[in-house]
């Protein structure tokens, strides 16, 4: 809870105008007490006329009004508090996702990352919107009662003082077991959410092999096991307001007998002084009893806040990058480039190289070879070990990250597309016109396709593009390429699955791309590695041979092992 008090310490401007609406609203509290007491006290004991207490009710009337008001405000700057500190965790668990290498990014369930990222920082939102607020309120108000009641009368201040204790004891009591119960809610949400998404995502392959009804139990179990968690955290709730109640019930009965005794048997006060401390006195267990409800909704938030620094806490995956701007004409090193993989053999070791500013390199070898990890050490995607990337004699994580991923284009086998229209998902991240957008499928060899469509540009396509064939996604994400003019295009195995046609469009937009920018390209046919300007021969991690096809086909048996000039043997 410490660190979601200094959260809401650093929101200075609310924060502190919080404390000074709970000052006015102690004010008005026993103001309205006064108002009350010496409006019965004149009708009924000194029997003067409505017309004579008139004024005072208006002035009754105002002071509610003013009380509401001060509620109100006092609820809404807790709301903008939570809104505002709900969107930084946002943005920092965004930004530390974004961050996260490949390897990072993959681990984990993407519906247990959203449920951090949504309810869970949805959970914080009682904290700053109720809990803060109240807590101010009651360190405030209640302080301004009792000095009021001890100025009336020192023995019922005193009976507050004893009986007032119980309250925050028993909030403590019960926030340890709300905590608890608010984290295993959170792990149960979590675990459902991984589970559910993960199964609608897979629901044609569990189809297939006749698994459904057995993950349809999974999700079962999942949801009623969140169901008990969230039964087990309102049972805490509903127990912890009865307590409450019982004890400030109890604790507003003896101040009551006492001034009773005093009033009526012992003669000891006078009517206005008891009925002004019995106004106050409900006033003040109330505020306790609230600020009760409220810690029980703090207590729940701070499980939730454990949960986002947890996860924002994994440091060792996230790349820093530096400030430094990309300039042109872009020249690109490996200098020594090492990648192990903390599971496995595969990785690269020690690649030195360096690539032209525009043509086309071609990246080959076996499975496992590196080629795909090569890539993405390129792309920024995965931080070597030891070496790097050189751009201009400067080592790639000294740019500024946005800058340059604006400067690329990666398309892998099966580029993912997103639910909208077909031009959306070519302009995805980049502003274009209508003709831009034309003219970049035009180039992709899209347009056939596009005015096969229904809608044209404007057709609506599925999440992943489902509906579409492997091609036509091919082409879309080349589409995207030609769009955003990079300076480096990245392709992993482009060419996988294609038919003869689309593999023949995808060679013609390779080359109208290495006019400008330099194509890198993981391939394993011939058609496309022999038209490459310069070849990277991998094995195991390690860099065997670099040329052009016919030198490494006179220079290299293993190159002419994977290429034969019969094409019979091709990359595994």
């Amino acid at each position: 809870m410490k660190s979601l008090q200094k959260l809401a310490l650093a929101e200075k401007g609310r924060y502190y105008a919080l404390y000074v609406i709970a000052i006015a609203l102690g004010i008005v509290v026993i103001s309205q007490a006064y108002l009350i007491v010496s409006i019965v006290d004149d009708l009924f004991l000194n029997k003067q006329t409505f017309d004579q207490i008139l004024p005072l009710l208006f002035v009754l009337l105002g002071v509610l009004l003013v009380r509401a008001s001060l509620s109100y405000l006092s609820g809404k700057i807790g709301v903008e508090m939570a809104a505002r500190v709900k969107q930084k965790y946002r943005e920092r668990l965004l930004h530390s996702y974004g961050s996260r290498t490949v390897m990072a990014s993959t681990k984990g369930q993407s519906g247990s990352k959203m449920s951090v990222m949504l309810d869970a920082v949805d959970e914080l939102d009682s904290f700053f919107s109720k809990y803060v607020p109240q807590k101010i309120i009651t360190t405030v108000v209640p302080l301004l009662i009792l000095i009021v009641v001890f100025s009336q009368h020192i023995y019922s201040g005193l009976i507050i003082l004893l009986t007032a204790p119980f309250i925050p004891l028993f909030m403590a009591i019960v926030g340890s077991m709300t905590q608890k119960k608010s984290e295993e809610k959170l792990d149960s949400l979590k675990a459902f959410s991984g589970r559910f998404l993960d199964t609608i995502q897979g629901l044609e392959s569990l189809k297939l092999f006749g698994r459904s009804k057995h993950y349809k139990e999974v999700i079962r179990k999942s949801s009623l096991d969140f169901r008990d968690t969230t039964m087990g955290i309102l049972k805490v709730a509903f127990t912890s307001s009865l307590m409450l109640e019982f004890i400030s019930m109890l604790s507003i009965g003896l101040v009551a007998l006492e001034l009773g005794l005093r009033l009526v048997v012992f003669n000891q006060i006078n009517f206005f002084t008891a009925f002004f401390i019995l106004l106050l006195v409900p006033e003040f267990f109330n505020l306790l009893k609230e600020l009760g409800s409220a810690f029980h909704s703090g207590r729940s938030s701070t499980g939730a806040a454990e949960k986002i620094e947890k996860e924002l806490e994994n440091k060792e995956s996230v790349t820093e990058w530096g400030t430094r701007s990309v300039e042109k004409p872009l020249s690109i090193k490996l200098n020594n480039v090492t990648y192990d993989y903390e599971s496995s053999d595969f990785g690269l070791k020690g690649i030195r190289s360096d690539f032209p500013s525009t043509g086309q390199v071609a990246i080959v070898g076996r499975s496992g070879a590196g080629k795909t990890t090569l890539l993405n050490v390129v792309a920024g995607l995965l931080p070597p070990q030891s070496g790097g990337v050189v751009l201009n004699e400067h080592h790639l994580f000294e740019y500024k990250r946005q800058e340059w991923f604006s400067h690329i284009s990666y398309i892998t086998q099966h580029p993912y597309l997103f639910a909208g229209t077909i031009s959306e998902n070519i302009s995805l991240g980049v502003q274009a016109t209508k003709d831009e957008i034309e003219r970049a499928s035009v180039q992709a060899g899209l347009r056939e396709f596009v005015q096969s469509m229904p809608d044209g540009y404007d057709t609506a396509i599925g999440e992943g593009g489902r509906g579409l064939s492997g091609g036509e996604k091919q082409r879309i994400a080349l589409a995207r390429a030609f769009l955003k003019n990079p300076l480096v295009v990245l392709f992993d195995e482009p060419t996988t699955g294609l038919d003869l046609q689309t593999e023949r469009y995808l060679h013609e937009s390779i080359q109208r791309l290495t006019k400008t920018s330099l194509v890198i390209t993981v391939a394993h046919r011939v058609q496309t590695i022999k038209l490459a300007d310069q070849i990277l021969l991998l094995d195991k991690g390690e860099l065997l041979a670099e040329g052009t096809h016919d030198q490494l086909l006179a220079t290299s048996e293993y190159y002419r092992q994977l290429f034969s000039v019969q094409g019979k043997e091709e990359q595994g």
